[in-house]
């Protein structure tokens, strides 16, 4: 079968032919259809990430699209999206022909979006919501946040906290087009990051736009999130599931403690399958309406050295997607 093969960290995977996998006890096969190239493919490749440098050489793809093989749960030609460890421990992900999952993971899907579409989705869609409806607890009337609007988490988040109810919702981005996009999303006001913003100069241009908010979602941590934590009200959330402009942010503890706010954690991996599928399901009806968009680009798994520098460096329109339809 054909597949791609990162076979030293730091650089990028390219095609290559090698035998089929055999789906083992608990296991399923999968034929996959499209597989995205997503952040944390690149943090694992990269050999830097917390999970330690991967064992090389591995088939890359952390999630993908395509139809069940062989599975003892669900019957041949189900439509599946499923998670894959591929990089953060041993085994292989699903930037392949075949991919072998755990039975468990897999989550059926409608076939109501394009394969690749779904894809682009994925693990970064289901944070958004997720991050928002679980972790950040958001309630109808609630005002929120969304650091790092411009990836597709942030672009995912400010739709989805509309459509859960948020009676206000800002973006905040480095990016210069970053605000016309957020508008364009229905943002309510947009802050411009800079990189040299200090958080009490950032966090007073934030409260310029967005006064006082319930819930801050925050893929970025650094400056930006010790800024954000400060444009709390009380009883407020921020909610951390990444680290793009920084490892670590400040807060202060007076500012926390006087109006009951929280610093919350997230991160997929703490979701249950029935989360996966009730996030996933929410996030097709609303594509398939119209009402979540996410831009991407298909390549073909002969350009995934191609597409893999692109996403890398920034160059991708929202989320690269490797076809195998």
């Amino acid at each position: 079968m054909r597949a791609a093969h990162l076979h030293t960290c730091g650089e990028p995977p390219h095609p290559v032919t090698v035998d089929e996998p055999v789906a083992g006890e608990g296991q399923a096969l999968v034929q996959v259809t499209a597989a995205p190239i997503t952040p944390l493919d690149l943090l694992c490749a990269s050999g830097t990430s917390y999970f330690g440098e991967p064992a090389t050489p591995y088939v890359p793809g952390v999630q993908g699209v395509g139809v069940v093989r062989r599975s003892a749960r669900l019957e041949a030609g189900t439509r599946v999206w499923f998670p894959t460890s591929a990089g953060m421990a041993p085994g292989d992900g699903g930037m392949a022909e075949l991919a072998v999952v755990p039975d468990a993971d897999l989550v059926p899907v409608t076939g109501a979006l394009p394969d690749a579409q779904l894809a682009a989705l994925g693990l970064s869609a289901i944070a958004a919501w997720t991050a928002l409806s679980w972790r950040g607890e958001l309630q109808p009337g609630e005002r929120v946040l969304v650091l790092g609007s411009s990836g597709v988490v942030g672009t995912v988040a400010l739709q989805a906290a509309r459509l859960q109810g948020a009676a206000a919702v800002y973006a905040a981005a480095i990016e210069p087009a970053a605000g016309e996009t957020a508008r364009t999303l229905g943002a309510d006001g947009f802050v411009q990051l800079r990189a040299d913003d200090d958080p009490e100069d950032l966090a007073a241009r934030m409260r310029e736009v967005v006064g006082e908010v319930d819930l801050v979602l925050d893929p970025l941590c650094g400056v930006p999130s010790s800024a954000a934590a400060l444009c709390l009200a009380p009883g407020g959330r921020l909610v951390n599931l990444g680290s793009s402009a920084g490892a670590t942010a400040s807060f202060s503890s007076a500012h926390l403690r006087s109006g009951s706010r929280e610093v919350r954690g997230y991160t997929n991996n703490d979701l249950t399958a029935e989360q996966r599928y009730g996030a996933l399901r929410h996030l097709e009806i609303h594509a398939q309406a119209g009402r979540i968009t996410v831009p991407y680009e298909v390549f073909p798994l002969d350009e995934v050295a191609t597409a893999w520098t692109r996403q890398l460096r920034g160059e991708v329109d929202g989320r690269a997607v490797i076809s195998f339809g």
